[in-house]
């Protein structure tokens, strides 16, 4: 399988991927009791070696609940009734999430506000003070 990315193009080889196929639950009457039409992607990707270590990291980090201990990503397809659909299914949503691996994170720089707004936000509590003060009664004369 092959997937681009505007920088370049990751190859997983198929035996990298392992399908299991279970019998699903929900709608489908009898062909769900007899049919094991549900699919169950394993990719090993802590042992990926069509991965870098980078795209590795962030992959099982986003992968959060699918990943176990062992760094296997397990991903469930039961959505379709047919087993080759769920397993074209199951294939895409881990090609999205290798793609989105693959996206190195834009790292934030602290900013600080500036003097200028610093004095407008002061002057500008200061007003809204000035307001609410004017709403108190007057002081009672003695």
């Amino acid at each position: 399988m092959q997937r681009g990315t505007n920088i370049r193009t990751i190859t997983i080889n198929s035996d990298e991927i392992h399908f299991d196929f279970i019998r699903s639950s929900g709608p489908g009457g009898q062909n769900v009791n007899k049919v094991a039409t549900a699919v169950q992607l394993r990719f090993d990707a802590r042992n990926a070696r069509s991965l870098t270590p980078e795209i590795r990291e962030r992959l099982l980090r986003l992968a959060g609940n699918r990943a176990n201990l062992s760094g296997e990503i397990i991903i469930e397809a039961r959505r379709f009734r047919s087993q080759q659909r769920n397993r074209d299914d199951a294939m895409d949503r881990l090609l999205q999430l290798i793609d989105h691996a693959c996206e190195v994170p834009i790292v934030r720089r602290k900013s600080r506000p500036s003097t200028a707004s610093k004095v407008r936000r002061l002057n500008e509590k200061k007003i809204r003070s000035k307001i609410k003060s004017l709403r108190n009664r007057p002081p009672a004369d003695e």
